[in-house]
């Protein structure tokens, strides 16, 4: 690492002097004229990903987004048009898809280790107690789905491809956020997800794939700690590694033209378009065709 930017100096220098980085920036208009820079990772509230991509790919920078990238499909595709005009990668980090865990689950249920995939059901839930988060404020594009319920798309879309319709409903908190959001997709192949996610619900997590022959479940799907699979029951154990530092080593070798970003436009894009329609959905009552 080299440089952190802050709006505030003292936080910025603060962070750079507890994580032995070289040089803290007052500014992120600063650090895009950092010449040394070669990559940004953008982890602004939800609201900022887009425009601070945006501007970091213009500066010349490759960019690691945090997720979900936009709630927005349109947004998503110019962030990636001006990374196509610049000639640098954009990447959305979703961490847990770069874990060995992923790999098996995706590798099990397209090789027909179930039978024929035909429901998923997700969830991602904890209690979010400080009503000064972020993740509170509906002006930075925080709620439930936004945080985790992200993840729980993601996952159905991981094993069963895009959803054809969605249907959302939610219960929104005081301060003008989804607290909790429950929601079923359709998936060609008659294929049918259900995920909730919440802020006011103990802390939960799951991923689960059933087919027409068996069922796969993934206990800690999103953090893979103690990763492994449950196929009807049984237990199958998967490599352990660092799933940041596999995200950082995919993105890199991305950015010096090795390889491909895992998780590219079509991705992001795909994911902005599903988070989009279960907020429409929510918002009219009626289910959503994509």
């Amino acid at each position: 690492m080299t440089a952190v930017a802050s709006r505030d100096v003292v936080r910025a220098l603060a962070y750079a002097q507890e994580h032995d980085i070289d040089r803290a920036h007052a500014s992120y208009e600063e650090l895009l004229e950092d010449s040394d820079v070669d990559a940004i990772y953008i982890s602004l509230p939800n609201s900022m990903h887009v425009e601070w991509s945006i501007r970091a790919l213009e500066a010349g920078k490759h960019v690691l987004c945090e997720k979900p990238m936009s709630r927005h499909p349109e947004e998503v595709e110019r962030a990636f048009d001006v990374a196509d005009q610049h000639e640098r990668v954009l990447m959305e980090a979703f961490m847990y898809r770069h874990h060995l865990q992923s790999h098996a689950l995706h590798e099990l249920v397209l090789s027909g280790g179930i039978g024929q995939l035909r429901q998923l059901r997700a969830r991602f839930s904890f209690t979010l107690e400080n009503p000064e988060d972020v993740r509170l404020r509906p002006e930075l594009d925080g709620g439930a789905l936004m945080d985790l319920g992200c993840y729980c798309i993601s996952g159905s879309r991981l094993v069963a491809g895009e959803p054809t319709l969605v249907f959302g409903r939610q219960v929104v908190g005081q301060t003008g956020v989804d607290m909790r959001f429950a929601a079923v997709m359709e998936f060609p192949g008659d294929v049918l997800a259900e995920f909730h996610c919440a802020f006011d619900l103990p802390y939960e997590r799951g991923l689960e794939a059933i087919g027409s022959k068996a069922a796969v479940l993934v206990p800690e799907p999103w953090t893979c700690r103690d990763p492994h699979l449950r196929l009807n029951g049984e237990r199958i154990d998967v490599a352990d590694a660092d799933r940041y530092q596999l995200q950082l080593e995919n993105f890199a070798a991305a950015a010096h033209g090795d390889t491909e970003p895992l998780l590219g436009r079509d991705d992001a894009v795909g994911q902005a378009r599903a988070i989009d329609a279960l907020y429409r959905s929510a918002a009219s009552g009626a289910a959503v065709s994509l």
